[in-house]
């Protein structure tokens, strides 16, 4: 049974990255495209998508949450939100290497929140394989030659996204299907404005686009 559960793990990585990866082959092709305006839309389409997948798999009832939890779900919103603009803006304006920097900063940074706010531990072979990507990321950062501000950025806002839903005992669907919610007011406030000033790239006016 656990063999049956880490490999059925393993494909769910695999795949879940797979999808990661093809993300900015796909922005790359919106660079016409105002970054916010990308935002706004996967916020929206992930609302339906959520709901859609809750109501199928009869999950509605995880929804339901309140009070502190409620605040820190506004917390890692604004977080998760901020992580896919700034990965968004990297990607449309030919900063690839930079936010896969960031992802790549971003283990040790949660390994260093864990260790700080969880008081997790690791033991002699694991500090051997941080001190070894440490390695790696500080000869990344010399070879990048400036600061890499979106790739700290991307780092510090899934980091500390991952640190606060660690803390909710709320399914990964129902937590993003609330958290996306939360932002949806934002979204299509700023798509009706994009909209009344004729700037939307997506729509009728451009066809190609949203193809």
């Amino acid at each position: 049974m656990f063999e049956q559960n880490t490999l059925k793990g393993a494909y769910f990585a695999v795949a879940a990255y797979g999808f990661w990866g093809i993300a900015p082959i796909y922005f790359k092709l919106l660079t016409r495209v105002n970054p916010l305006e990308i935002l706004s839309h996967r916020v929206v389409w992930s609302v339906i998508l959520l709901y859609g997948l809750l109501g199928l798999t009869g999950q509605f009832s995880t929804l339901k949450i309140g009070g502190r939890k409620l605040l820190i779900l506004a917390g890692t919103a604004l977080l998760l939100s901020t992580n896919w603009l700034i990965f968004i803006y990297a990607v449309v304006n030919d900063n690839i290497v930079e936010a896969s920097l960031g992802y790549f900063i971003n283990p040790l940074f949660s390994v260093f929140l864990g260790m700080v706010f969880l008081k997790e531990s690791l033991r002699p072979l694991q500090w051997l394989a941080i001190l070894i990507a440490g390695a790696g990321i500080l000869l990344q950062l010399i070879l990048f030659g400036e600061f890499p501000l979106l790739a700290i950025g991307l780092a510090l806002t899934f980091g500390l996204y991952g640190l606060l839903r660690k803390n909710l005992s709320l399914p990964s669907a129902a937590g993003l299907a609330l958290e996306t919610t939360m932002v949806l007011p934002l979204a299509l406030g700023f798509l009706a404005v994009q909209y009344h000033s004729d700037a939307l790239s997506f729509g009728p006016a451009d066809v190609s686009t949203s193809v």
